[in-house]
This record gives C-alpha cells, structure tokens and sequence, in this order.
C-alpha cells in the first residue's frame, strides 16, 4: 500500500499515560525497499564539548553501547524481517569521529546535519568519516543545548530523535541531548539515549528509507510501535521492538 503522507520515522516524546499502549492491530508489511543486512555504524560526535568533561565521559559510554547493540542479540531480534534476497544479520562499529571544526550553534538544521556528513565524507581534508557502503548508518549524537530542528519540528517539542537517508544518500540518525522530560522517559541520560539509539538502529536496519521497508501505514515502523518500552540487554537500556512473529513488543 502506498504512503499517503510523510512516514513517522521520530521517536516521539515520552508521555507516561501511553507508556504501555500498543496497538491493537499493530502489523508491519514490507514495501520493497532496501534493508541493512549488516548494518555498519558510524557514531558522529558533532561539536567541541564532546572532548571536554562531561561529555568526553558520555561520549566514551555511547561509543561501547554502539559496539556492543550492532553485534548483540539485539540485531538478532531482526531476522524475521529479513525478505529472500536481503537477510538481516548482526553488524559492526566502523568508526568513532568527533567533529569540531566547525561550529555548532544552540540550533542545528537536519539540512545542516546532512551537509556536515557529506562534507566529511567527501573532503578528506578535514577529519574524514568513513565512506559509505550499502550498510553504513551515520549515528549524529548532539551535545547539551542543542536543539535540533527538523521541517517545522524541534527536538523536544515534536521529537527525540530520528532517521532517514539525506538527499546525497547516506543514511543517518539523529540523537539530540535528553534535555527534557519529555526525552528522558523518567530514566538517566545515558539509558535515555540508548534507548532512543536502539529505537532508531533497529528502525533504520529494518527501514533504512523510511516507509520503503517494513512500515505500518496506521502505527509507523518498529519502534514506533513500542516507543519508551524498555528492557535490559546486558549493562544497557534498549527499547523493546515489535516482533509480527511475536505479536508483541519484545
């Protein structure tokens, strides 16, 4: 079935109310796209803070999660959404890059976000990011006091993070800093930023260009689903997704 309208491809804020409601005939499809069959991960630490405390300590905390979430059980979660020709499997930590060369302002574009990844895939003069593959995802972390603004939509107002594929082609996820209520979920920053992280992993794996992969035209893509539903994978918070096999969030 055809997208009508703009896919959902954010995490939404956390509303306590909704934290366990799924729903009722919640069923992803796929829509012929491509898949992230080994899905290679990029974190992208955009902005000077990242190397002073205390962010060089978060920073350090994101670049484990990354490395253990893409080789975990986790990424096992997603073979059933693997087709014939595309099978979904565990993935690698490619590399970690803190730009700072240039600045980063209290506001950030998503057309920003792309030009930034482009040009530090292109211009090996400045500090290089790793060229893209059919699997590359470029994870983009922000640092506190940031807002991140996406077509009329804010980080923290509309969103907590998101993905998508920029007009260049790469494919990227956003994460803003948890500065809000809203994206922390009632959990500390790091467990808030894993878990919005996995969310958007386990989306981009299974929907690299949103509403193209396994979509639920009423619901979103498998996170969407479950969103701020957590559980423990060995030291981290990860949301739980949606498994069709299952019928659940698991």
């Amino acid at each position: 079935m055809a997208i009508q309208q703009r896919p959902i491809r954010i995490v939404p804020l956390h509303k306590p109310a909704d934290r366990l409601a799924v729903p009722a005939a919640a069923r992803l499809t796929y829509r012929g796209g491509p898949l992230l069959t080994g899905v290679q991960a990029v974190g992208v630490f955009w902005g000077a803070a990242w190397q002073q405390p205390p962010q060089a300590a978060v920073a350090q905390q994101l670049k484990q999660f990354l490395k253990f979430v893409v080789a975990s059980a986790y990424l096992d979660q997603l073979a059933e959404y693997g087709t014939a020709h595309q099978k979904i499997g565990r993935g690698s930590f490619a590399a970690s890059v803190t730009i700072t060369d240039e600045v980063v302002s209290k506001q950030v574009t998503d057309t920003a976000i792309q030009q930034m990844l482009q040009q530090h895939v292109t211009d090996k003069a400045l500090p290089p990011l790793p060229a893209p593959t059919a699997n590359t995802l470029y994870i983009v972390f922000l640092p506190p006091g940031v807002t991140v603004v996406s077509g009329n939509e804010r980080s923290c107002q509309v969103f907590c993070g998101y993905h998508d594929r920029s007009n260049s082609g790469l494919y990227y996820a956003v994460l803003p800093s948890p500065d809000c209520a809203g994206c922390l979920g009632g959990l500390q920053a790091i467990a808030a930023l894993t878990s919005v992280c996995s969310h958007e992993l386990a989306e981009a794996v299974t929907d690299p260009v949103p509403g193209t992969g396994w979509y639920d035209d009423a619901n979103g893509e498998i996170g969407d689903i479950c969103a701020w539903q957590n559980k423990q994978l060995g030291a981290y918070t990860v949301q739980l997704l949606w498994s069709n096999r299952a019928n659940a969030c698991v």
